[in-house]
């Protein structure tokens, strides 16, 4: 693998990058602009919309808080129905089982369903070392593989690329022309390539949705089929998913599902949601020969007992990035983890820490879009704003925007100074606007203008023309 790995510590580099390509903020602005209209109409069309994020809500929270019973009780039901689990603390420990499963086996290939677990579990690279062929088989992912790349989104990680470099890459990778280059015939040619994989490969591998306690099942949810034939056709299926994942009982699993077909794509479900209780039984014709489910946590407990306990409601459905103004200038890679926008913002300094993605939290002008849109109310823009306090409190902000910020609330306190600066500043801003009525440059403000254009000011503060308005 020779992807182009960036850190969390490399968000503004690569951001700035990010905003460089014309072809990105056309994917960017195609993709997003679809899901937000297609969200609004379903849930238009949804008006207990409300009330199910209450109790989507206070079903995780329920679940999170009697974490250690549901554990217990899903493994003791996955084992009965004839499911092998494995508890792996770190990622390492997870990948090391997948891999000497794979090797007991004697895999020599996978076939792998998108999972972000497995990403963020460094489970490609481990498979790679160990000599074993991976094939993504969702479309998005089997087009990141070709191109070499990493995710960009979390539900649909092609999603910076537009149709016409999607094209490109199947004419150099696939081997059979295909008709044209519209949707149809490029998804054609996809599952034309893959499907000789599916039945040769020795292991399927997937993620889950969600685990259901009460019966020891998983459920993936996909709109390819891609999954089914992943985990049905080799002779051994491996789960790998996080510890977060859980939910009491089937009931409550299909309020999940409303709500995420609805939050992802702007859909009432998807096509496909499976759930797998075990490995094939006798009778039975289809199905693994044995099924592994590899429950992660990766530093999951340590947020279920700190202020980042919230994020653990997350059900990966991608509508925060979707309705970021950040994610929607710059895409997912500049990010540096394997979660990009909002959630990422939050979750890539849980799992690894604020000192190295200390810029992700101020990725964010809290505008609360994230936040409204979240199907299980996760407060993501006070997470943010509270780790910047920690930032604060523990002097990780650097020196000359730690003095700013001083100055500034220096002058916030005393409002004579404050009111008195505003108004020289609305004058002397006003001095550098440009032949197009924008401002193109602007000194100590070149973060800003270095990539976009700042408007001008009006010709005096909102205070002023608030006391003209009163005078009247």
């Amino acid at each position: 693998m020779s992807v182009h790995t960036a850190t969390p510590a490399a968000f503004k580099a690569e951001a700035k990058a990010a905003l460089a390509k014309p072809q990105l903020k056309v994917a960017l602005d195609r993709a997003t602009n679809l899901l937000q209209g297609r969200r609004v109409e379903v849930m238009a069309e949804f008006p207990e919309y409300q009330t199910a994020r209450d109790q989507g809500a206070a079903i995780k929270d329920h679940t999170l808080k009697y974490l250690d019973h549901y554990l217990e009780q899903f493994e003791a039901a996955a084992k009965a129905s004839g499911t092998e689990v494995h508890w792996a603390s770190t990622p390492e420990e997870a990948t090391r089982i997948c891999v000497e499963i794979c090797q007991r086996r004697g895999a020599k290939s996978v076939t792998r369903v998108k999972s972000m677990l497995g990403e963020e579990i460094g489970l490609p690279k481990a498979l790679a070392d160990a000599g074993i062929e991976r094939v993504e088989t969702d479309l998005a992912e089997h087009i990141i593989q070709l191109a070499d790349e990493r995710p960009s989104h979390i539900v649909i990680p092609a999603l910076h690329k537009t149709q016409e470099e999607v094209a490109d890459l199947f004419t150099k990778n696939h081997a059979e022309p295909r008709a044209s280059d519209d949707v149809e015939d490029l998804v054609a040619s996809a599952r034309h390539e893959l499907r000789n994989k599916y039945v040769s490969a020795d292991v399927g591998i997937s993620g889950a949705n969600f685990l259901i306690a009460e019966t020891g099942a998983i459920v993936t949810v996909t709109n390819e089929g891609n999954a089914e034939l992943t985990t049905a056709l080799p002779p051994c299926h491996i789960v790998t998913v996080g510890i977060e994942k859980f939910v009491p009982n089937q009931e409550h699993a299909s309020l999940f599902l409303r709500l995420l077909a609805r939050s992802a794509l702007g859909s009432e479900f998807t096509q496909y949601v499976t759930f797998y209780n075990g490995p094939k039984r006798l009778g039975d014709h289809d199905g693994p020969e044995e099924m592994h489910i590899v429950l992660v946590d990766n530093r999951r407990t340590q947020m279920l007992a700190g202020d980042m306990r919230d994020m653990l409601r997350c059900i990966r459905c991608g509508a925060c990035m979707n309705h970021c103004p950040v994610y929607g200038a710059v895409g997912g890679h500049p990010y540096g983890g394997t979660y990009p926008g909002p959630m990422g913002s939050v979750l890539t300094p849980a799992l690894t820490s604020l000192e190295e993605a200390g810029d992700l939290p101020n990725a964010c002008t809290l505008n609360g879009r994230c936040q409204e849109v979240c199907p299980v109310k996760i407060p993501l823009t006070d997470m943010m704003r509270s780790m910047r306090e920690r930032q604060w409190r523990e002097r990780m902000v650097k020196p000359r925007a730690r003095l700013a910020i001083q100055a500034w609330a220096f002058a916030a306190k005393r409002p004579w100074l404050y009111r008195t600066g505003t108004r020289i500043a609305v004058k002397a801003i006003r001095l550098f606007r440009g032949k197009r009525g924008r401002i193109q440059s602007l000194p100590l403000a070149g973060g800003w203008t270095g990539s976009r254009d700042m408007t001008v000011p009006e010709s005096s503060t909102f205070m002023a023309q608030w006391k003209a308005g009163r005078r009247r």
